[in-house]
């Protein structure tokens, strides 16, 4: 009854207290997709000259991000010890690459859009620190942790999320380079250059284990995490940043000694990526239709979202950097593919019981 009277008195104080703080605590990094897809997408509706939605998703991502660090903050401060059971879990420690991947992308957005070179320049130091951090903190812990799970248990599509965030610092230090004077332009693009060749060799090794895991283990409906679609936009951003790069070449000599391997392999990445989407779409039909997997509102939907908008992206980019004007067209459809997808999962999030229920749902 003491309790009831004291709730009742004070409810504000009770949810706050009680509502928010567990639900701080079970925040998960990987909500940063939301910045994301957002902030691709406006990139995309940008490049296809839709100036208001452009425009309108570059403010909402701006909303988003501050919003997300402000939470992902407090979280460090009142859960540390959650937080460090996400950075020694298998399933949960890729999620913080889209830390860097979601401050990459918004610094591409700046500089993109508004041409706003010091708030991009600071995103895209801010993002290569929380790299440098994330990588080796994330990577040598999981190598001389003492309990490890199976294959089939410990790995996701969501590990391509580490793809994603070097390739991000990739593309943000590729388009800085052209505000840049000599001799930190050519020493910048040897930088984004190095970033795009490890990502690439990255992509190699994880997508070799998570094919593995698909045809080798059993698959059920609750495998097939939305997350799985960045086996795509992992691609897609690989693509994207060797495009960036070699329209770069003209201001970076070593590079156009290396233009044949590099459109190669750009090449190469997009129809990998091309490749993934029919094969993506087979496997929803069989988890949604065929094995009856109920389709509700999921915030990891957001890692779904992203590889769409990249894939607009990265098709319009190299179709201007390679001179294959016939490419235009797939860019110009994918375009309101990622918009559809990007409201109809924003809409979820607004249905939500709470609307900042999204920011506080784990993995």
């Amino acid at each position: 009854m003491e309790t009831s009277a004291k709730i009742t008195a004070d409810p504000g104080e009770h949810f706050i207290n009680v509502s928010y703080k567990s639900h701080i605590r079970n925040l998960s990094p990987a909500n940063f997709a939301l910045v994301m897809a957002t902030g691709i997408i406006s990139i995309a509706a940008h490049l296809m000259e839709m100036k208001f939605i452009s425009n309108l998703l570059f403010l909402l991502n701006n909303v988003f991000y501050l919003v997300l660090w402000v939470l992902t903050i407090l979280r460090l401060i009142w859960f540390p010890k959650e937080v460090t059971m996400d950075m020694t879990s298998h399933m949960k420690c890729p999620g913080f690459f889209t830390i860097v991947a979601g401050t990459c992308v918004l610094g591409s957005q700046y500089i993109i859009l508004y041409d706003h070179f010091l708030i991009a320049f600071a995103l895209l130091v801010f993002g290569i620190l929380l790299w440098v951090f994330l990588t080796y903190l994330i990577f040598t812990t999981l190598t001389i942790k003492q309990d490890k799970p199976s294959l089939d248990k410990g790995i996701t599509g969501a590990w391509l999320t580490a793809i994603v965030a070097t390739q991000s610092v990739s593309i943000l230090s590729a388009l800085i380079s052209s505000h840049l004077k000599q001799p930190y332009r050519v020493e910048v693009n040897f930088f984004a250059l190095s970033m795009w060749l490890w990502g690439g060799m990255f992509y190699i090794w994880m997508i070799s284990l998570i094919f593995y895991r698909y045809t080798f283990f059993k698959f059920s409906p609750d495998d097939l995490a939305p997350p799985y679609w960045i086996n795509m936009g992992a691609m897609a951003i690989s693509t994207l940043a060797g495009s960036v790069l070699i329209l770069n070449a003209p201001h970076a000599p070593f590079i156009q000694t290396l233009l044949p391997f590099m459109k190669g392999f750009t090449v190469f990445y997009w129809a990998t990526g091309t490749w993934w989407i029919p094969m993506l779409i087979i496997l929803a039909i069989w988890r949604h239709i065929y094995k009856k997997y109920p389709v509700k509102y999921d915030p990891l939907y957001w890692g779904a979202v992203f590889p769409q908008g990249m894939y607009t992206v990265c098709t319009f980019r190299m179709a201007h950097a390679l001179h294959l004007p016939f490419l235009y067209p797939i860019a110009n459809v994918f375009v309101y593919i990622a918009l559809f997808a990007w409201l109809i999962t924003f809409v979820g999030l607004l249905r939500s019981i709470k609307f900042t229920k999204y920011f506080f749902k784990s993995n």
